[in-house]
């Protein structure tokens, strides 16, 4: 008995079958075709987002543009598109049939990175791209920023600083807070130690941070995280450190 020749001729009539299916069902017509289910599709993200599935079903019901139920025919996937990205949450969605009357939706959300509450009382967020996003939205616990931030300077400035702390789980957890000057320039307020970072002009943070990373490592480690009350990073090549008093 050659097993090989057997596989071969099952997986042969498998892939034939498949395709009489797939011949079959799409050459149903248009009109009989009816969306049986709405998957939903949203992107994965490092910080975490916000929306669920179940959340985007809900949205489409609202506006009256749920698929299910309704003739594939009928069902104008460009207009859930743009219903969806119109709203405030949402940064992009695509939209598109799939077999078995299947409408797939695939979404990807704003994340918001930091949560300005600003020295004339605006409270909002800022998401990835330092766009505006109000607060009343969510609720998780993120980086705060505080002092002298203005709509220009939260996505110039702020939001790139963000968005490389949130990209390091070691600041994600450590920095608790960003407090702006009035000339611009930063002070970080850390989870761990008795002290204020100051990182000067938001230029070279990177570079700011490793240096410091560092000094936490090999400086604050031995000497003890509550020695200093304040900790400069602002120069290349040195870092300047106030002793607590205490």
């Amino acid at each position: 008995m050659n097993w090989k020749t057997i596989l071969t001729t099952v997986c042969t009539l498998a892939m034939v079958a498949y395709l009489v299916f797939a011949f079959v069902a799409l050459s149903k017509p248009a009109e009989d075709k009816v969306c049986r289910e709405l998957r939903v599709g949203i992107e994965e993200s490092s910080v975490g987002g916000f929306l669920s599935p179940s959340e985007i079903r809900t949205m489409l019901t609202a506006d009256n543009l749920s698929p299910v139920g309704r003739a594939l025919d009928n069902v104008d996937l460009g207009k859930i598109e743009r219903a969806l990205e119109a709203k405030e949450l949402i940064e992009k969605a695509e939209c598109y049939t799939m077999l078995d009357s299947i409408v797939m939706v695939e979404v990807k959300q704003r994340i918001p990175v930091v949560h300005v509450i600003n020295s004339v009382g605006e409270n909002y967020y800022v998401d990835t791209h330092g766009l505006p996003m109000p607060a009343s939205i969510y609720t998780r616990d993120l980086l705060v920023a505080t002092g002298n931030i203005s709509r220009s300077y939260a996505k110039n400035a702020l939001a790139p600083m963000a968005n490389k702390i949130q990209a390091d789980p070691f600041w994600r957890s450590e920095i608790v807070q960003l407090n702006i000057l009035h000339d611009g320039s930063v002070e970080l307020i850390p989870r761990v130690g008795n002290h204020v970072v100051y990182l000067g002009q938001p230029t070279g943070i990177s570079k700011k941070l490793e240096r410091l990373r560092k000094f936490y490592l090999y400086g604050l480690n031995v000497a003890g995280w509550n020695k200093y009350s304040r900790v400069s990073v602002e120069f290349d090549n040195q870092i300047i450190c106030k002793r607590n008093k205490k």
